[in-house]
């Protein structure tokens, strides 16, 4: 199988430009990679949410679902639970993920599903024409905040590290080969992997430049060590002129929620057949 396999009929919309041309160029590569290794195209199913990210499951021919705003989560682990043998990958942005669907995204770091999730976190609404989101900065100037946002920003990845993922990564739009290698590691991670993605919107916020000032790759990183992936989490914290550290901030390898939940119904099921047994008996 190859990379052209996977494209499909529809018309990409995106802006030119766009850091979600990245991503979806990297994810086609790795889902190449995988299915070449052996994984069949129809155990990988795609999910989606609501915005420009959203689209990405048009231009990939796979098995695939488009969830409601903020509902990815949600809906890719149930995919995973009715049938665990699948690749669930969740795509959403930073509002979808992280502002309407914060607390499915905490609950399945907390249960540790087996799903990856990579988040387009653009910092602004791009579909809806330019409001700040949970990631924009303080003083973001958008449609809805002209006078400059006066909130914080928060660090989805310290949420992630504090709610139980085991697997914690950053890349951005700008460098594809370190997204692919991040990917592929997201997705072949046993457990709830997560995925933060710089992805420039070129049209409402346009950071390719201070990214590419600020960013840096992981080097000598300890991903097993809690507190050193916590300190490189909180190196930026979004504050202006920090450095960006990109690559796998933590990996941890724990028992699965679907493991746990097959598990619990398997013996169930055995002690349900001896009580029947029993009762039988007794007859």
């Amino acid at each position: 199988m190859n990379q052209l396999s996977l494209g499909t009929y529809a018309q990409n919309t995106w802006c030119p430009g766009c850091g979600n041309f990245a991503i979806l160029n990297a994810v086609k590569s790795v889902i190449t990679e995988l299915v070449n290794e052996g994984l069949t195209i129809e155990n990988i199913v795609i999910v989606s949410g609501i915005g420009c990210h959203a689209k990405i499951v048009d231009y990939i021919n796979a098995n695939s679902f488009y969830s409601i705003h903020g509902r990815v989560t949600p809906a890719a682990e149930g995919i995973k639970l009715a049938n665990p043998n699948i690749k669930v990958i969740g795509f959403a942005g930073d509002g979808d993920a992280y502002g309407e669907g914060l607390e499915h995204l905490i609950f399945a770091a907390k249960r540790n599903i087996d799903i990856t999730m990579i988040i387009h976190n653009n910092r602004v609404y791009g579909l809806t024409t330019g409001q700040y989101t949970p990631t924009s900065p303080l003083g973001f100037r958008g449609r809805s905040t002209p006078e400059g946002t006066k909130e914080l920003p928060i660090n989805p990845l310290g949420l992630m590290l504090a709610a139980g993922a085991t697997f914690i990564a950053r890349g951005t739009s700008h460098g594809i080969e370190l997204l692919k290698k991040l990917f592929r590691e997201a997705i072949l991670h046993k457990g709830f992997a997560l995925v933060d993605c710089l992805q420039v919107c070129v049209t409402y916020y346009n950071m390719y430049e201070y990214y590419d000032k600020r960013a840096y790759e992981l080097k000598g990183h300890n991903a097993q060590d809690f507190n050193q992936a916590l300190n490189k989490i909180r190196e930026w914290d979004y504050n202006a002129d920090a450095p960006i550290a990109l690559g796998t901030f933590y990996k941890k390898e724990l028992p699965t929620f679907t493991e746990r939940f097959y598990q619990e119904k398997t013996q169930t099921k055995d002690t349900d057949s001896k009580i029947k047994e029993l009762l039988e008996a007794s007859i």
